[in-house]
């Protein structure tokens, strides 16, 4: 799959819907977690993501934290269909984008729990103790680049 690799200003319409949908489907339904989704970092964010259809198969953010170009932060991860693969292609390819279009010294993350093998893959190590984010417990992931 090819990843789409875009600012937010370069988003069509069609694609922001299918972003947000993706995000609700997963994060509100699937996951139960009720909280504002639109939080203004999307529009500073670089949005990455599997389309197939027209429809949203694979997606995540990342930006800068706190305004530090040193450090990036990758959140909202989540793929549509859970054990194809398409997350591993989604990271192995998102990071590569991330690296050429965001220099850094470091990426980070709030991980759920659940998934710290999964990034672990990837480099990324815990470096935080477990904390409730939305009611999942988190912790949180650096991988230096």
């Amino acid at each position: 799959m090819q990843l789409i690799s875009k600012k937010f200003n370069e988003l069509s319409n069609t694609e922001i819907y299918e972003i947000l949908k993706a995000r609700a489907e997963i994060f509100i339904l699937e996951q139960n977690i009720h909280y504002q989704d639109m939080d203004n970092i999307d529009y500073n964010s670089l949005h990455c993501f599997f389309m197939k259809d027209n429809k949203i198969t694979a997606y995540l953010r990342a930006f800068y934290k706190d305004d530090n170009k040193d450090i990036v932060k990758i959140g909202r991860v989540l793929t549509l269909k859970h054990g194809n693969g398409i997350g591993k292609e989604l990271m192995e390819q998102s990071l590569k984008s991330i690296k050429e279009k965001m220099p850094c010294k470091k990426i980070c993350m709030d991980a759920q729990k659940h998934a710290i093998g999964f990034y672990e893959k990837f480099g990324f190590k815990v470096v935080s103790n477990d904390f409730l984010e939305e009611g999942i417990v988190h912790v949180v992931m650096e991988l230096e680049i």
